[in-house]
Parts: structure tokens; C-alpha cells; sequence
């Protein structure tokens, strides 16, 4: 990196404000000190740093041009807001970033004026930036909204709804293409930088909408001549048509590290009087990182490491992972069914599938960040007679909702949903926890729902929703690291809706559904030496319930607790409406359903967060106390 004579320029700035104080000429050393502090910061917490390492200049250059946070900066995702949080007032903050208490790893409303809007799930900038550009122009306002989205989240249908949309936007919406991966960029240089700054000049701009209003007033014939030629024209230059047939000025591409390039071209933009404009930058994810290897990724998100080895830390040896083992069972089913194919949205490593992508290239399919696509495309592949495994994390399937209803559940098709990251997921955060799968799964006719309560059981349920060829089935696993059971070369299937006994007592039932078994046997210990004999069992299935293994627990203890990791209205809940339609709650029967709580549970290391939830060990011992004290005091007393 540049060594500079000058006093470091980055103590001197706490807000945008002291960076438009800085010369033009100063921005090259505050950017190189910028990306030094950023590294320096992720060396302590870990964290995401690719994508932030990419965005150095450009966020330099936008709080350099615009006039935040009266204009609105809107990052997609949000992986890349480490430098923008440390140029808005947190960089004092920034070694907490991720940690219980700390900054949020994504942007986030409550934390930052500057933070307009939260992100956390791809390709929502530009739909929230045409809301506010809108809404601005609505109130007379000349506020810009900057929404700046990757090339990545380009792929989501999300991004072009919102691009078709957003002609009423005009010169409030600027929207900046951070692409990374030189997906759609031609070469970029000194012409592609020259070209840019002519093109977004005013004279261009004037000169474009005045040959704009003259073809709307010729005869439709010579009118759809001189757009033709205009576009073919310009679309030699710049490669821009796509953007402009959706209504935007298009301008780029640009180099994204070059302050010189960037800085006028913005300008140019910001005092523009036609929009919306699309600006396209050309980066590189992982600039400047201090690691020797190479990474595909460019080092997405890493483990806190030395900042000047760039040796990352080594967790000690644990159990395979749960996405490992979902790789491995899945190879195994694979190896026997031709039939068997995986679908995964721009996540092959996170979900395992880049290991059965190893195996099994041509059965392999990365969608791109597109989760309904990815839903409707197994539906299609199911009705050909293939066996399609949707492996998305809990939270982005949300995305595909509708899919999974319409193309999916309402016409029986046997698609599988392997769901990762269900549960809390720790240092993410509420964005991307997997709360809600359990609920909105078990409501849906058709569809088969479990849920792994140890690594062995998940190679189980695979085998299951391999050989399960009448309908739609799930199984939902955690983010992180097994019992460390000895494992089976190949999972055994399971009979669809039969849980199972794991401990026997007679006097508090605990149902658990999912990895809270664990706790559940803990607890059940804890009660023991209390004196109060406890059976656990594990439901397996919160689709179509053991409604036989719920009686024998109703009827034959004096309390029932359900548990599960997720949100109210999910396993419990259907656990209370079968008690109840077969009049089990009539008696003295008490039933208490542990779920998590009706709260978005911030980040934080994921025991501590469960323990937030109130679905640890302790928890369940404290319900199964309480619940039996309330039924020694409801008991008529003799006199």
C-alpha cells in the first residue's frame, strides 16, 4: 500500500460532512487508509470482507458526491457496508460488528441516520430506491436515492420489477451496478472512462432528451428509425441497451477503484435533469485483502486472522457440519438414483452442494440469487420424473413462498426442500435466522415436514425424501457443527409421520422437534435428580404429526412440553389442535409449547441467543417446575 508524507487523513473524518471538506486530491490516501482500518477491524471480529474491500473508492465517492444522508444511500445486501459504516460515525464501533450488543453486520435503520434502509437478502435497493425517489419527488423534494445493488443480485426478478417501474422516478433515483465479476462489463480503460464522462455530461443528457421529444413527435415510422439508430449507436459505445430499453440513462462502464473516473462521472449524474440514470462500475471483490492464497470468493466472509501474516484462526476440531452431512447422504442417494438432481440459488458452497457438484456435475444447478426460479424449476423437473432437492437457507426460501404453494404443494409434486440454517444462526443476525419455516411449511396440504435432531437423523431424512415420491417433503437442519455421532455410509428411510421415544418416564412428557433434543435430555436429567421421572421424546416430523405417539404422551403423564426452533404458530400449535380435536385438553393434562419468542432476536453467539429465546436446558426445567406446581395447587384439597 502507498506510504504518504501527510498526517493520516481518516481520524479527521467522523461523518460525510468532514470528507466533503477534503480535496479532490486527498481522496486517493483517505480510501488507501480507509481499506487499511477495514482490514485492521475484520483481523479482530471476522466477518464479511470481500465485498466491503471492493467498495473502498466507490463509497468513498459517494458520500464525496452526494449529499448524504439528506440524499439516500441504499446498499443491497448489505455485505459490503463496512467502509460506509466507518465514513458515517462508527468507526469507533466497528470492532463489535458482528458481536453480542455490537453493530449489526448488515445496515440497519435503528444504528445510523445514514442507513436509510436495512438490507440483509439480495436485490431489494433499487425497489426501495424508487419508493423513496418517488415519494421525494411526490413532496417537491430534490433528495437523491442512491441504490447501489451487485451484479450478483442483478439475477433476482426483484431488481428488474423494480427497474420497470421506475421511470417515475426521474433524476431522484441514481442506481450504481457494482459489477464484480466482470459478468457484463466489456473492457474498461481510458476510452470506456472518457466515454463515461461524455455520456453523463448535461450537454449528452440534453442533447438525448431533445432527440427523445422530437422522435415522439414524428410519424411513428421515422420516430422507431432514429431510436433504433440511436440505440445501435450507443449500445456499440457503452453495451448499455438492457438499461435503457427499461427506461434508464445508462453510463459506464467505469473503473470503481479509479477516484479520477469516478468522481466526475458522479458529479455529472448528481446534477443531471434527466433520470433515472444507472451508473455501472467495474470492481474487484476482495481488493487489497492481505491473504496469500487465492480465493474463488475473494474471501466472502473470514475468521478473525493476523493482519500482517493474513493467517486466519483455526477453530479447534469438531464434528462434521450439518451442511456436510446433508452433502454426504445426499452423494449417497444420488449414487443409487440417477434420478436425483440438486438446485441450490447462488449458494454451492454455503449449502454443500459445490461437494455433490464435485461428484455430480451435470446434476448440479446454481440458479443464481433467484430462489423462485429455483422452487418452479424443480417443480418442472419433478413433473419430467426427476427427483429435484431445492436446498435454500430457511430464510431465503421466504423468498419463494408463492412458488412453493402454487407451482409446488397444490399440484402434489414431489419436490424436496432441504432448508439450512434453521433456527438462530448467531453473528448474522434476525435477517437471515430461520425462524419461520416450521410455521409456514406445516399449514400446507400435501407437504411433509421434519426436522433433524442429530446428524445421523438428517442422513435418515434425506434417504426419506429420496424414496418419498407422492408429494413434496422438507427437512430443516442448523447452521453449525453435529454431535459428532458415528455416522452410516447411507441414511435409512423413515416411516412418514412416526416419531420416536428416546427416554422413558411418567410424569413430565418432553416433545422436542429438531436439535433442541439435546437440551430436552438435559433437562430431563435435571428432573430426574429432582425426583420427577421424565420421558423425552423426538417428534421428527411436524408434518403429518404422530398423532398416536401424542396420545400415549397425553394420556399417560401429568404435563406435556413441546419444543421447537421456531416461531409461534408452528409444531406447538399443531400439537394444541390435535390435543384439542380429540378432546385431550379436557383433563388435567397441562400443555406448554416452548417456541421463540415473538421478537427478532439480534445477533450474538448462538447459545447465548437460544438462552435468549428461553430454549435451553434450563428453560424446559423451569416450564416442567412450574407446571407442576400449577397442578398441585388446581387439585381439590381434602379437608
Amino acid at each position: 500500500m502507498t506510504k504518504y508524507p501527510n498526517t493520516p487523513l481518516l481520524n479527521t473524518v467522523q461523518s460525510p460532512a468532514d470528507l466533503r471538506k477534503l480535496k479532490r486530491a486527498d481522496l486517493r490516501q483517505l480510501a488507501d487508509e480507509l481499506r487499511a482500518y477495514m482490514i485492521d477491524a475484520v483481523s479482530v471480529t471476522g466477518g464479511h470482507f470481500g465485498a466491503g474491500l471492493g467498495v473502498v473508492e466507490l463509497t468513498t465517492a459517494i458520500h464525496y458526491v452526494f449529499d448524504t444522508p439528506n440524499d439516500h444511500l441504499i446498499w443491497d445486501v448489505g455485505h459490503q457496508a463496512y467502509p460506509h459504516k466507518i465514513l458515517t460515525g462508527r468507526r469507533d464501533e466497528m470492532r463489535t460488528i458482528r458481536q453480542p450488543g455490537g453493530l449489526s453486520p448488515f445496515t440497519k435503520r435503528k444504528e445510523s441516520e445514514y442507513d436509510p434502509f436495512g438490507a440483509g437478502h439480495s436485490s431489494t435497493s433499487i425497489s426501495a430506491g424508487v419508493g423513496m425517489a418517488i415519494a421525494n419527488k411526490m413532496d417537491g423534494k430534490q433528495e437523491k436515492s442512491i441504490a447501489v445493488i451487485g451484479d450478483g443480485s442483478m439475477s433476482a426478478g426483484l431488481a428488474y420489477e423494480a427497474m420497470n417501474n421506475a421511470q417515475p422516478a426521474g433524476n431522484n433515483l441514481v442506481v450504481i451496478l457494482n459489477d464484480n465479476d466482470m459478468s457484463i462489463a466489456p473492457p474498461v480503460g481510458s476510452m470506456s472512462a472518457y466515454l463515461a464522462k461524455l455520456l453523463s455530461s448535461q450537454s449528452y443528457f440534453t442533447f438525448r432528451g431533445m432527440g427523445r421529444r422530437i422522435a415522439n413527435k414524428m410519424p411513428k415510422v421515422v420516430a422507431n428509425f432514429l431510436r433504433k439508430s440511436e440505440e445501435y449507436g450507443r449500445g456499440m459505445a457503452t453495451g448499455g441497451t438492457l438499461f435503457e430499453e427499461l427506461g434508464f440513462y445508462y453510463v459506464g462502464p467505469i473503473d470503481g477503484h479509479n477516484l479520477d473516473h469516478l468522481v466526475p462521472v458522479l458529479e455529472n449524474v448528481r446534477d443531471a435533469k434527466e433520470g433515472p440514470i444507472l451508473v455501472h462500475v467495474v470492481t474487484e471483490k476482495g481488493k487489497g485483502h492481505p491473504f496469500d492464497t487465492p480465493a474463488a470468493d475473494k474471501y466472502h466472509a473470514v475468521a478473525k486472522f493476523d493482519v500482517v501474516t493474513g493467517e486466519q484462526a483455526k477453530s479447534a476440531p469438531s464434528a462434521p457440519s450439518y451442511t456436510s452431512v446433508y452433502a454426504k447422504a445426499l452423494i449417497a442417494e444420488a449414487k443409487e438414483n440417477d434420478k436425483i438432481v440438486a438446485i441450490t440459488a447462488a449458494m454451492p458452497s454455503g449449502t454443500g452442494l459445490d461437494k455433490f457438484g464435485g461428484a455430480f456435475p451435470d446434476r448440479t444447478f446454481d440458479v443464481g440469487i433467484a430462489e423462485q426460479h429455483a422452487v418452479t424449476f424443480g417443480a418442472g423437473m419433478a413433473c419430467e420424473g426427476y427427483a429435484p432437492f431445492v436446498t435454500i437457507y430457511s430464510t431465503f426460501l421466504q423468498r419463494a413462498y408463492d412458488q412453493v404453494v402454487h407451482d409446488v404443494a397444490i399440484q402434489n409434486l414431489p419436490v424436496r426442500f432441504a432448508i439450512d440454517r434453521a433456527g438462530l444462526v448467531g453473528a448474522d443476525g434476525p435477517t437471515h435466522a430461520g425462524s419461520f419455516d416450521i410455521t409456514y411449511l406445516s399449514c400446507l396440504p400435501n407437504m411433509v415436514v421434519m426436522a433433524a435432531a442429530d446428524e445421523v437423523e438428517l442422513m435418515h431424512m434425506v434417504a426419506t425424501q429420496a424414496a418419498h415420491n407422492t408429494g413434496p417433503s422438507a427437512v430443516r437442519y442448523p447452521r453449525g457443527s453435529g454431535l459428532g455421532l458415528e455416522m452410516p455410509e447411507r441414511g435409512t428411510p423413515l416411516e412418514i409421520g412416526k416419531g420416536r421415544i428416546v427416554k422413558s418416564g411418567t410424569k413430565v412428557a418432553i416433545l422436542s422437534l429438531g436439535t433442541r433434543l439435546e437440551e430436552a435430555l438435559k433437562a430431563a436429567e435435571t428432573l430426574e435428580k429432582k425426583g420427577i421421572s421424565t420421558t423425552v421424546a423426538d417428534a421428527r416430523f411436524a408434518k403429518p404429526l404422530d398423532e398416536k405417539l401424542i396420545r400415549d404422551l397425553a394420556i399417560s403423564h401429568e404435563v406435556l412440553i413441546t419444543i421447537e426452533e421456531g416461531a409461534i404458530g408452528g409444531f406447538g400449535s399443531h400439537v394444541m389442535d390435535n390435543l384439542a380435536s380429540n378432546g385431550l385438553l379436557d383433563g388435567p393434562l397441562k400443555v406448554r409449547t416452548m417456541t421463540l419468542p415473538d421478537i427478532f432476536i439480534e445477533h450474538g453467539a448462538p447459545y447465548a441467543m437460544y438462552d435468549q429465546a428461553g430454549l435451553n436446558a434450563g428453560d424446559i426445567v423451569e416450564t416442567a417446575l412450574k407446571s407442576l406446581v400449577h397442578n398441585d395447587l388446581s387439585r381439590p384439597q381434602s379437608a
